[in-house]
């Protein structure tokens, strides 16, 4: 009995006549039934969970629902209810759905009693039948409260699928791959063989000499294709989305509205839906497999110097996932160079700090200058030689050589953008994609279950008002609403991360002035440092919550929207997430950079917050060293914490959840030793929730790489450590922590690209103003070829300092202790470009500061030009297409035209036999010819 349960329990062949359809739909329960009743043999593919009862169909889909949990008591009452119900189906008795569906679609989703999700279900899965597919059903597993719908592709589903989507598979006919000429080729060879230990172990990371010729499959030309072997001809991740394809087109038609997959999924009725993995990554039982290799070779850390096996990447997850592993290890490799310029950058800083003449002059025990008050009544007149370790530790970043660097890393990021162009192109050669075309996805992506939802809810409502029929769809009326909400939480969103940053601002002033009110000389001395560091973190906190918050608010956002497709959510989601997240992180950054200390005042006419805080100023060395503790505190947390805390983290955390949940009573119920069929190990893994939230942390982090790195030259070199972690995370994520997601087909990574050229050309015109007005460089320059008597940097900081008379203090702004030093003050210092108190015109600006500013506006200009000009010579000079892949393109296409005039010409050549044949036979009276052949 147990041998021929497949034949029996099974879903009938889909070669059986149409007329069989209704038979198959009436016993369709009673089959399930019999199924769960029956004992199925014991396999080792069975006991895995990868295939049917009978071990030879292979599961390519499963649907997950919910089932009240039943004690062994009543599991066969339950039996009977189900048989009595294919009873009434065999008598045509089917019972109505319950519930109005006009009250229904009141509300936001559908509440669907469970008879009613029951009749869904059935309704569904009947349809995927009358597709061709073939379905199992398991309700008594380990898993209790969910029931699994196994899905299996046939043969005759695939093919017909497959010419449909229009999916590229190689044909028979084979051809040399050139390499290019013999000295680009010996070039190649040489360097595979030098990084032949960098290249993972798999058979797809191989160069190949040889290439299949592709073209989109066709029933019609099945001769083309090497069908020797159908199991493995369409690959594991192939058939899951041809079946997803179907999933998506098969419509449950309830209660007069068409529901797809989506649908069905949104309001419950099945609780998941998820291609299977290929078998286990380790164990003693673990077959060879795609999933154990990528383990192996790609998801562990000991591999962390390898190359990525992004062939097999594709080969398992699909294009789209293929592509950002791919453009993740570009943009990895790529931070390489970057990283040794900018620690070059930063030992250059430290082999010529004591060489840096301003920062020996204000270490310079000898200058007695005395410094104006930091804060009000508080704060006591101080020695400038006091800011000689923030003077010194500011030269490490803001030196001649970051000029250079910042104009390296504009160049660097067009460089990789041509790189990243360049490599693309040859994986479209290599992966089949280059006739593919976007717009044929754009065709075939179906609504969404909220678009769905929303049209069904307009729908009801112009029956309701007895309205002609007619085909509806969602308008900008009716989205306007939406639109309107989306703009105001924007805006109110935005408003917050100002409000949060002058919040911080705030805490920066009384905190300064508190702790100069100190008794302790140590925590007055380290005040400035306290507060920088202290701010930071705080800042770092509010960014890391605030990304989870606009995170979840972009996405609520966006569903308001109700877009149509998966792809139009998707690009809107990104836009309002990008906006967002990147206002969040790079908001205080830029305030450090371009605001503090500038809209401080003078002594005697200070700037106030609330009247009573004073706007804080820059350290004497100025603001870069401000900006680089922000930026290096920012940027290491955010990847540590978020990236990859939170990423790892998070999920394991939800994946035992679930796990204790769906447990708790199977505990009680059956043997802890026996293992999990792979399809109920699979629903206990994190869903695959797209690659936004993955692409986001990267270009954030590009962003942290080009935009100030004229302040922090290490920056470089923290993504890089960074990403060599990533990688494997995001790997591991993947293979273990993650359901197996849908293979998608893309042929480039979409809307990202734009952003970063975005970010790219932005990145230059911040540099230039980062160097202008944040950095020294300027006033050095301007100082130095203007103003030094003998063109040295002698007597730079006393050319910035201006002075003040303390008798001009306002009333009640004096210091309360201005004997700290031990004399009487007279006059003191600060820095800025103003007239001294015994000139004509006391405290205005200085000529000085209209030269120096002039030169720096004429600075911003003509760098962002010059650089703007280089990185467009530098896109135009590389080529997009590689010049091979370029002629192998161009070979392929003369190879497919011969390959189909070789194939016409044998059809001709066919005919033309066939009607000769019919002219030599003579027409009237047959039997005679053979007569005359033997007189003859």
């Amino acid at each position: 009995m147990a041998r021929n349960a497949p034949e029996v329990t099974g879903v009938p062949s889909p070669e059986l006549p149409r007329q069989k359809h209704f038979l198959k739909d009436v016993i369709f329960h009673g089959k399930f039934q019999l199924l769960n009743a029956l004992v199925p043999e014991e396999n080792t593919h069975c006991r895995q969970g990868l295939y049917f009862q009978d071990g030879q169909r292979r599961v390519d889909y499963v649907l997950t629902y919910h089932i009240k949990k039943q004690s062994s008591s009543r599991r066969h009452s339950s039996r009977l209810t189900d048989n009595a119900f294919t009873r009434s189906l065999r008598r045509g008795r089917v019972p109505p759905p319950k519930g109005d569906p006009e009250v229904g679609a009141q509300e936001h989703s559908l509440h669907y009693h469970e008879d009613d999700k029951r009749f869904c279900r059935d309704e569904f899965e009947s349809s995927l039948m009358e597709m061709g597919l073939e379905l199992e059903k398991d309700e008594h597993t380990k898993t209790p409260g969910v029931g699994f719908v196994k899905i299996h592709a046939p043969w005759h589903v695939l093919c017909r699928e497959a010419e449909f989507m229009k999916l590229k598979m190689p044909t028979k006919k084979v051809y040399e791959v050139k390499q290019g000429s013999n000295l680009v080729e010996k070039i190649n060879t040489f360097i595979t063989k030098l990084t032949e230990p960098l290249h993972p172990n798999v058979e797809e990371n191989r160069i190949q000499n040889v290439k299949h010729l592709s073209y989109p499959f066709s029933r019609e030309k099945q001769h083309l294709f090497d069908l020797s072997d159908r199991d493995s001809f369409f690959d594991s991740k192939t058939r899951s989305s041809i079946v997803f394809e179907v999933l998506k087109r098969t419509k449950c038609t309830k209660s007069k509205h068409s529901m797809g997959i989506t649908s069905l999924l949104a309001n419950g009725v099945y609780m998941a839906a998820y291609p299977l993995h290929d078998g286990d990554t380790d164990g003693e039982n673990a077959e060879p497999n795609d999933r154990k290799l990528l383990y192996e070779e790609w998801a562990s850390y000991s591999v962390f110097y390898k190359y990525q096996p992004v062939g097999l990447i594709r080969k398992y997850f699909g294009e789209k996932i293929g592509l950002y592993f791919a453009w993740l290890g570009v943009y990895t490799q790529m931070l390489i160079p970057a990283s040794l310029v900018g620690v070059i950058v930063f030992l250059y800083g430290c082999a010529t700090v004591d060489d840096d003449i301003p920062s020996m002059e204000i270490c310079d025990k000898r200058n007695n200058i005395t410094m104006c008050p930091l804060c009000d009544r508080a704060c006591s007149y101080w020695k400038l030689i006091t800011a000689c370790g923030t003077a010194r530790a500011s030269h490490l970043f803001d030196n001649p050589a970051t000029v250079f660097f910042s104009i390296f890393m504009a160049l660097w990021a067009a460089m990789f953008m041509e790189h990243w162009k360049r490599r693309q192109m040859r994986l479209n050669y290599i992966w089949d994609l280059t006739g593919f075309e976007d717009e044929e996805e754009a065709l075939k992506d179906h609504p969404r279950a909220e678009y769905e939802f929303r049209v069904m809810q307009k729908a009801l409502k112009k029956e309701h008002k007895a309205q002609k029929p007619e085909k509806v769809k969602l308008t900008c009326k009716d989205r306007l609403p939406a639109y309107m909400t989306n703009l105001v939480m924007m805006l109110f969103m935005i408003g917050v991360t100002f409000a949060i940053v002058f919040g911080v601002i705030v805490y920066r002033i009384s905190t300064t002035s508190a702790l100069y009110m100190s008794s302790n000389p140590t925590t007055r001395s380290n005040v400035r440092l306290t507060v920088k560091t202290t701010a930071a973190i705080i800042n770092l906190v509010v960014i890391l919550i605030l990304d989870e918050v606009y995170g979840a608010v972009a996405r609520w956002l966006t569903i308001l929207e109700v877009p149509k497709t998966d792809k139009s959510f998707e690009e809107r989601l990104i836009f309002k997430t990008f906006i967002l997240k990147f206002v969040n992180a790079f908001t205080p950054i830029i305030y450090i950079a371009f605001f503090r200390g500038r809209l401080v005042g003078r002594p005697g006419s200070y700037l106030y917050v609330f009247e009573s805080y004073r706007m804080e100023e820059c350290a004497h060395g100025g603001c870069l060293m401000e900006l680089c503790i922000q930026l290096s505190i920012t940027m290491l947390g955010k990847q540590l914490i978020q990236n990859n805390l939170f990423e790892i983290g998070i999920p394991k955390l939800k994946k035992l959840i679930r796990y204790i949940k769906s447990k708790r009573r199977a505990f009680q119920e059956e043997e802890q030793d026996k293992k999990l069929q792979r399809y109920e190990t699979d629903h206990f893994l994190e869903p695959f929730a797209g690659l936004t939230p993955e692409y986001m942390e990267m270009i954030i982090q590009f962003g942290f790489v080009t935009l100030f790195v004229a302040s922090f030259p290490l920056a470089p070199l923290f993504a890089l450590l960074n990403n060599i972690i990533e990688i494997r995370l995001d790997a591991k994520k993947f293979v273990v922590e993650l359901r197996r997601p849908i293979a998608a087909r893309a042929k480039d990574i979409g809307i990202w690209y734009n952003i970063l050229r975005g970010i790219s050309k932005v990145a230059v015109i911040i540099n230039a103003f980062v160097i202008s007005f944040t950095s020294d460089f300027i006033p050095r320059l301007v100082y130095q070829y203007m103003y030094s008597p003998d063109g040295s940097m002698h007597g730079f900081v006393n050319h910035t300092l201006s002075y003040f008379n303390v008798s001009d203090f306002q009333e009640g702004k004096d210091p309360l202790e201005p004997t700290d030093l031990e004399y009487k003050v007279e006059i003191c210092r600060y820095k800025d470009y103003r007239e001294p108190p015994w000139s004509p015109t006391p405290y205005e600006i200085s000529k000085e500061f209209w030269t120096v500013l002039a030169v720096k506006l004429a600075f911003v200009i003509v760098f962002q030009n010059v650089v703007m000009l280089m990185s467009d010579v530098v896109d135009w000079i590389i080529p997009d297409i590689p010049k091979d892949i370029s002629v192998q393109i161009h070979k392929e296409k003369i190879l497919m035209v011969e390959l189909f005039m070789k194939e016409e010409q044998g059809k001709m050549q066919t005919l033309e036999s066939k009607d000769s044949c019919n002219n030599h036979s003579p027409v009237p009276r047959p039997r005679s010819f053979p007569n005359s052949h033997t007189n003859d």
